[in-house]
């Protein structure tokens, strides 16, 4: 049989097969009470929540509607053929209480026996209808009507899009990756936080925490830290920990950053930016997890584009939701990216590059070791003749930006600025959640880095037709320039004393990061002086 073939529910075409029960057409019956048993597949595994007010009624006015039942063959008493176990467990707990003869017999709707998986989807599809079933609950349903399926048609593995067919057929719709997402469920966290699902955990939630598992397995791998401890064992070990009915998707992920952070010792703010984007679907450069300190800065290949290292800006997002709202952004105001033709005026240039052309070398600055400079003399090669073109600082600026934004959370904010400027521009403010997710000494440090790279790119000085149409429309930072409200940016970005600059963030600054930010500060000055020895307006159209 192929995977296009479409399947019938079992018992059409191959009765003649099956031992039929007596009444052979479906009829009316008064059945003794003790004849009739539930449905031991019932997919409520729980108590029905309208248990005490069905009970009510029927001690009130008795059985409003008649039980439908069926038999297996061979069997001499009955089962509740769909849905009624409820009513069922009520009668007989009323006929135990009361002893009332009028609970002593059940009117019924006898129905033949067809196949065990058509009882099981009927029970399924008059619990949904009548409300109150757990997402866990239909997705078990959904599993056993499958493994049902393959030994009634002897099919060794019965394909999605065959189960979605057959489900259809018996009068329950499911798209293809609702039943995916039922799979992950029942085989993936049922193991894991049972209290989580019963307690109503629904199909978002379950569909965020495939989507996170996904995107940290990839980072893990990404940073290969599968050598150390296999990611499964991790993501077990934390859905584990958190399982609680008041199931809260946060701490997963909080625990799962913290874990890669540490394992790959890199900041946690990272790692939460490469989650978002590969759970987005946008592209993200990984950073290798460990430098050789040997290489000079510019050696390092902090831009690989390899497969290993990026996630495509074309890759779908990881498990979307089906109404979610697409980023509108392209690759160029969302990654760096150094292929674009658009942006070949800033162009990245090495180090070799910028000290051929100009005369630009950061250890003859001082740069490099910042006490072989005097503080009385500039650094060498300021004058008109030893200094970079325009182009080339440019490029160096935002190459420096970048990679401190990148290293500090902030990679997806940072975008080149073409033939004007001063290279680059933020293209908004630090996400807010941050505040709440990070303690004050990180948060400090990235506020003020993102206010050390506004400065670098004169945000709030720069001509505002120059700056606006790279700015995303729903962007703060774009919101704060047209108003020229700036004490809505002070109040959504966290503006320390400037005093506590020195305390709060050179002094704690990574070696590397102290060096780029120092750069990108000469980056800086040496534009201005080019500029005004050339007479050029540095935000003039190229």
């Amino acid at each position: 049989m192929s995977d296009n073939d479409e399947i019938a529910m079992p018992g059409e075409g191959s009765r003649s097969n099956l031992e039929v029960a007596t009444p052979t057409q479906p009829q009316p019956m008064v059945v003794p009470l003790e004849r009739i048993h539930p449905y031991e597949r019932n997919p409520r595994q729980g108590t029905n929540p309208e248990y005490d007010r069905i009970n009510a009624s029927i001690r009130a006015m008795g059985l409003d509607q008649p039980l439908t039942i069926t038999q297996r063959p061979g069997a001499a008493d009955y089962i509740v053929h769909s849905g009624g176990n409820t009513r069922l467990q009520v009668l007989k707990s009323l006929y135990e209480e009361t002893g009332d003869d009028r609970y002593a017999t059940v009117a019924c709707l006898f129905k033949p026996w067809n196949c065990e998986s058509e009882v099981l989807l009927a029970h399924l599809r008059e619990n949904d209808l009548r409300g109150g079933l757990t997402f866990i609950d239909k997705a078990r349903a959904i599993l056993d009507i499958k493994a049902l399926l393959e030994a009634e048609c002897q099919i060794e593995e019965l394909s999605q899009r065959r189960l979605e067919s057959a489900l259809q057929q018996g009068g329950y719709a499911l798209s293809s990756g609702l039943i995916s997402r039922m799979g992950y469920a029942v085989q993936t966290l049922l193991p894991l936080i049972p209290q989580a699902l019963y307690a109503g955990l629904g199909r978002p939630q379950v569909q965020k925490i495939r989507a996170l598992e996904r995107a940290a397995c990839q980072v893990w791998e990404a940073y290969d830290l599968d050598a150390i401890t296999p990611f499964d064992s991790i993501f077990t070990t934390l859905c584990q920990r958190y399982d609680d009915p008041d199931w809260d998707t946060g701490l997963l992920r909080n625990a799962l950053e913290s874990e890669i952070a540490e394992q790959a010792e890199i900041s946690v703010q990272v790692i939460r930016v490469e989650l978002d984007a590969r759970i987005e679907g946008r592209e993200v450069t990984i950073p290798p997890p460990e430098e050789d300190p040997d290489l000079e800065e510019d050696e390092v290949d902090w831009l690989d584009k390899s497969p290993a290292n990026t996630v495509s800006d074309s890759a779908e997002p990881i498990d979307p939701a089906p109404d979610d709202d697409s980023d509108d952004q392209t690759s160029a105001d969302l990654s760096l990216d150094l292929d674009n033709p658009e942006n070949s005026d800033i162009e990245p240039a090495s180090e070799e590059t910028l000290q051929g052309e100009a005369g630009f070398n950061s250890a003859q600055a001082g740069l490099e070791n910042p006490d072989a400079a005097s503080p009385s003399e500039p650094p060498a090669g300021v004058g008109l003749a030893g200094t970079a073109d325009l182009k080339s600082l440019r490029a160096r600026a935002w190459t420096l930006a970048a990679r401190l934004a990148q290293r500090n959370g902030l990679s997806d904010l940072v975008v080149p600025l073409s033939g004007k400027g001063l290279g680059f521009i933020l293209r908004d403010v630090p996400d807010p959640a941050l505040a709440d997710q990070l303690d004050e000494e990180t948060l400090s440090q990235l506020s003020l880095i993102w206010w050390q790279l506004a400065a670098c790119s004169e945000l709030t000085l720069a001509p505002l037709s120059t700056i606006i149409p790279h700015l995303p429309a729903e962007s703060v930072l774009r919101q704060v320039l047209e108003q020229q409200d700036l004490a809505r940016l002070f109040d959504s970005v966290w503006t320390l004393d400037p005093g506590q600059t020195g305390h709060r963030l050179w002094r704690r600054l990574g070696d590397r990061d102290w060096m780029d930010l120092l750069n990108l500060m000469d980056c800086y000055r040496r534009m201005h002086r080019l500029a005004e020895e050339r007479q050029l307006d540095l935000w003039a159209p190229p």
